[in-house]
């Protein structure tokens, strides 16, 4: 009996010493509105067509994204911090959306037919995280971005950006995304100027 009690005094304590952590709620977060570039004199007489961005590895994922050292050689994924929207299609959205509100063409869509004689620009993923330097938290952002038409290459670039965020909360990082997005955007609507003269479209 005595060995009995024994056991069961032990288990209980065992058992009382599991007693695990409550599991953090799940958090998902939206992108700032984005601030429109300052370069707003492309207009194209063509539709222009957004493909979702490709996106690889843990990129695609809606998982925020934090490296372990400065240079983001490694990465993890947050496991209670997520986005909205996958970074691919999030990211095409917000460059449609920006591509209307200055009005970049007669129509601006992810939906066009592929036999259509429209400008189509496409973009990869290269870098999405958080990096910590010296005690300070930045993002890192790289699009490759690509636009053609009628299967002419007219310009491919990658564009980045490191903006520092306000403090080390998620929310600051996320704002510190759309600048860097909004920035990103910017020149690559700059690029989109240069082309309006050379294609004439």
């Amino acid at each position: 009996m005595r060995l009995a009690a024994k056991a069961l005094l032990l288990t209980s304590l065992l058992l009382g010493g599991c007693e695990s952590v409550p599991v953090p709620e799940v958090t998902w977060y939206r992108l700032p509105d984005p601030v429109l570039p300052p370069a707003r004199a492309v207009r194209f007489e063509v539709p222009v067509d957004v493909a979702i961005f490709s996106a690889d590895g843990i990129y695609a994922d809606q998982a925020l994204i934090y490296a372990l050292d400065k240079d983001g050689h490694a990465l993890r994924a947050y496991h209670y911090r997520q986005w909205s929207d996958p970074p691919a299609r999030m990211l095409q959205r917000r460059l449609i959306r920006v591509l209307r509100q200055i009005d970049a063409a007669p129509q601006v869509s992810d939906r066009l037919p592929a036999s259509a004689n429209v400008l189509r620009v496409s973009a990869v993923i290269q870098r999405f995280e958080r990096i910590e330097d010296a005690g300070v938290w930045h993002v890192d952002v790289a699009l490759q971005m690509r636009v053609e038409r009628a299967g002419e290459l007219l310009s491919e670039e990658v564009y980045s950006a490191r903006i520092p965020a306000a403090d080390a909360e998620i929310p600051a990082s996320v704002a510190a995304y759309g600048q860097a997005l909004d920035q990103i955007y910017a020149a690559f609507v700059a690029e989109l100027t240069s082309l309006r003269a050379k294609v004439g479209a």
